[in-house]
């Protein structure tokens, strides 16, 4: 069977590189409609992970109209790839606030929102026609106003209303919850879960309208598609996933195998060096594959006695564990433990079909934008 990820024209490329296989993209977008029940409605992915206008706009092309972004350029990418409802889900203040009303003005046909928590923050999005959604923190302690707090999250939405601006919903963002055992992280995530919904009725009983709520990142995703009562809401619920996209190294641990996710972006290497017996280094350090997630840094496709060890910025050193030792100049397939800022190190992507590269593309939203615009 050939190997879908071997790229026929390998020893042609400069290494490090990112390579992303668009019709295994389409196999994870496809599946994660699937569980959605075929309703891309439901699903506002985070495109900190697509990170590529030309993946958006497969995602687009396939019914997904929003998505939710954590920088300027991933909202101003995404806008110009034709998503049409996009959450900036950061909290942003002074000149970044600023920008965003900017690329608000530049697209104005894109319902374009951003979260608060506290009613002070309101203020900066007057006159806007910019949505707000209240972030609430799920116990992450990461950024939003504590879910226990209904009085303060009720004084937020009359701030919103007082302000004229539309009040859009809830963002409940439960990252920490990434138990290995399913079962224990769905009870945990259905805790949360049922505060949320308490916390929408209080609101609706005091007179204000909770559009949408979004919850679940990858690893909350399958505990979000089990929870009942989202089904039977009055308001829409979104899951969030982006890494469902590309997928991952972890992936196999958040998503049920039989739900069919593959790896869509690998880097490719080459190994350069034998520094000694049933060692090798290839040339894909932390600068290349991301090392933010801890070791391994991310497994060889094809070649589970291949154990990659600690990198440094431009090597990485690999054991090998009782194989055939790959020969210098040979090409390795990566998959990163943790692809979106995998992602965001390349400046351009090779796109692959059919074991050859077919094309290249920008990295879009890569990075952030220039610090002084003028």
């Amino acid at each position: 069977m050939t190997d879908p990820y071997r790229i026929e024209n390998a020893p042609e490329l400069l290494t490090p590189a990112l390579a992303i296989y668009p019709a295994i993209v389409d196999s994870n977008i496809a599946a994660t409609l699937r569980l959605l029940g075929g309703d891309a409605n439901r699903w506002r992915p985070h495109v900190k992970t697509a990170k590529l206008g030309f993946i958006m706009r497969r995602m687009a092309e396939r019914g997904v109209a929003q998505a939710k972004c954590s920088t300027t350029l991933e909202l101003a990418a995404a806008c110009d790839a034709g998503i049409a409802d996009v959450l900036l889900a950061y909290p942003v203040v002074g000149a970044n606030a600023a920008r965003v009303r900017e690329i608000a003005e530049q697209h104005r046909g894109a319902r374009i929102s951003v979260l608060v928590e506290n009613p002070a923050q309101v203020a900066a999005w007057k006159n806007t026609g910019i949505g707000i959604f209240i972030d609430v923190n799920p116990g992450m302690d990461r950024t939003g106003i504590e879910q226990d707090r209904l009085h303060g999250i009720l004084d937020i939405a009359r701030a919103v209303d007082s302000a004229g601006l539309e009040f859009r919903g809830l963002h409940y963002y439960d990252g920490h919850i990434s138990a290995h055992d399913l079962q224990e992280r769905e009870a945990q995530a259905h805790r949360g879960y049922d505060r949320l919904m308490q916390i929408a009725a209080e609101m609706t009983r005091a007179g204000f309208h909770v559009g949408e709520v979004i919850t679940s990142g990858t690893p909350a995703f399958p505990c979000a598609a089990s929870y009942a009562p989202f089904r039977s809401a009055e308001f829409v619920h979104r899951v969030s996933p982006g890494t469902v996209v590309y997928c991952d190294m972890t992936s196999p641990t958040q998503l049920p195998a039989e739900w069919g996710y593959q790896p869509a972006a690998v880097v490719v290497a080459t190994v350069v060096s034998h520094p000694k017996a049933d060692y090798l280094t290839c040339d894909a350090g932390h600068k290349a594959v991301s090392a933010d997630a801890g070791l391994p840094t991310c497994e060889v496709i094809g070649r589970p006695d291949l154990a990659p060890l600690k990198p440094s910025e431009e090597h990485l050193p690999i054991k090998v564990n009782g194989g055939m030792r790959p020969e210098i100049g040979e090409a390795l397939y990566l998959v990163p433990r943790h692809v979106c800022p995998t992602v965001n190190n390349f400046d351009d992507a090779l796109i692959v079909e059919g074991n050859r590269v077919v094309g290249v593309e920008r990295v879009t939203a890569r990075g952030h934008e220039r610090a002084m615009r003028r």
